[in-house]
């Protein structure tokens, strides 16, 4: 593997495009990875040629590559593996969360070439490459983590192949893409025709889902409480979630900004004002927010990886947690706070341990609750794995007490 080397230019330029091209291979050719600050880190070409724009942002999980790259949650990113050695047990269909591999781009230190797994289907070089997931190897990317953590998460690109040009002009490409600061990219990840899934076992009633970027590990557990499944495209309006009849709504996990996303919130409000039970995560943590009347901001370098801790404010309890997200919740920890939106108290439900970053969201008066974190845990720890058990709780409980009401009622009249 080569040393990496680094230059820097403060060519100034303006922004919006992205792009990224190329799908024949070129692994052991030369490549660069650009920063928006001009810092160039040379290596060698892996997965797809060409050229990848995006946010580049560092992933910390020393395993569960595969399910790193098959979140849609990465779309619009360069991810950058902490991790130094990536590839080594190779990709099966088990393990991918989606259907196909997200990031724009995708960089590596020790890119493997011999797979040593028995449950292995194929290496993951061919996976980039047939996504089109242009990547480089043989860069020191603990030391561009390290610059991401200094100077935040910003644009940059992958240049191989033909589109390895000089510096003056990769540099310039790279500043005239778009931010991801009022990006909607859900349009790009989500289903585009709806589906349904059934119930593992017996069933308690249909579960609308949002589908922002869902993972599949997320969908099945969700099934194992005893969902049927009413999974849904990101532009779907109030009266079509409605037509479902659903029980409860679920907002999934999903990249972009969450402020770009005013339809979801809009029709989200419609749900809660419908007294229907509510249960996001991630994206959809950060769009309950939204909809509760609270804002949300871009985090430095975000939080990504399996080794989040995270404070549960009513147990006491520290989770370690899996994370992938660059915009939180704004609200004040440790205080009840009243929806601007008028839904009610709500509490900040957990906060992280790292740098007190809002994870989580409990309406206190209406059946809604939210985490920032992905307790599918795909790839991670199984600490959050019981929210899904708490959120089948909550809608069995409203159920009968919309019930009692209901018979109440008649008895008044």
């Amino acid at each position: 593997m080569t040393t990496p080397a680094s230059t820097a230019s403060t060519t100034a330029v303006p922004e919006p495009v992205r792009a990224r091209q190329g799908a024949h291979r070129v692994e052991g050719q030369d490549a660069a990875l650009v920063l928006e600050d001009g810092t160039i880190y040379r290596g060698t070409a892996y997965g797809a040629a060409g050229r990848a724009l995006g946010e580049a942002v560092f992933a910390t999980g020393m395993t569960g590559y595969q399910e790193t790259l098959t979140d849609p949650s990465y779309a619009g990113q360069i991810v950058v593996q902490t991790s130094p050695h990536i590839g080594n047990t190779g990709v099966n269909d088990e393990d991918a969360e989606s259907r196909r591999a997200w990031p724009s781009g995708y960089v590596v230190r020790a890119a493997s070439r011999v797979v040593s797994n028995w449950r292995a289907d194929g290496d993951l070089g061919s996976q980039l490459e047939r996504d089109g997931v242009v990547g480089i190897a043989g860069v020191d990317t603990r030391a561009i983590t390290r610059r991401l953590r200094d100077a935040g998460a910003m644009r940059a690109g992958v240049f191989s192949g033909d589109a390895l040009v000089d510096d003056e002009a990769m540099v310039a490409a790279v500043r005239e893409s778009p931010k991801m600061a009022g990006r909607s990219l859900a349009e790009l990840v989500s289903t585009p025709e709806a589906y349904t899934l059934p119930a593992v076992g017996e069933p308690i009633g249909t579960l609308a889902v949002l589908d922002l970027g869902v993972k599949a590990s997320t969908l099945r557990f969700l099934q194992e409480e005893g969902f049927d499944l009413a999974v849904l495209p990101q532009s779907a309006t109030l009266e079509e979630v409605l037509a479902h009849r659903p029980i409860a709504a679920f907002y999934s996990n999903g990249p972009g900004d969450p402020a770009a996303s005013d339809g979801q919130v809009e029709v989200l409000q419609g749900l809660l004002r419908e007294d229907l039970p509510f249960f996001g995560i991630c994206f959809g943590n950060q769009l309950l927010g939204r909809a509760l009347g609270f804002g949300t901001y871009k985090l430095p370098f975000g939080h990504r990886g399996i080794n989040q801790p995270v404070l549960d404010v009513a147990t006491g309890r520290v989770e370690i947690t899996s994370q992938n997200h660059g915009f939180a919740v704004e609200a004040p920890l440790h205080e009840e706070l009243s929806s601007p939106a008028g839904f009610g108290r709500v509490e900040v439900s957990h906060y992280s341990l790292n740098d007190e970053v809002v994870e989580g969201l409990r309406a206190l008066d209406i059946p809604a609750f939210s985490v920032q974190y992905h307790p599918e845990s795909a790839a991670g720890p199984n600490d959050a794995r019981h929210l899904f058990g708490r959120f089948r709780e909550l809608v069995l409980q409203h159920r009968a007490a919309r019930g009692a009401d209901t018979t109440d009622m008649q008895k008044d009249a």
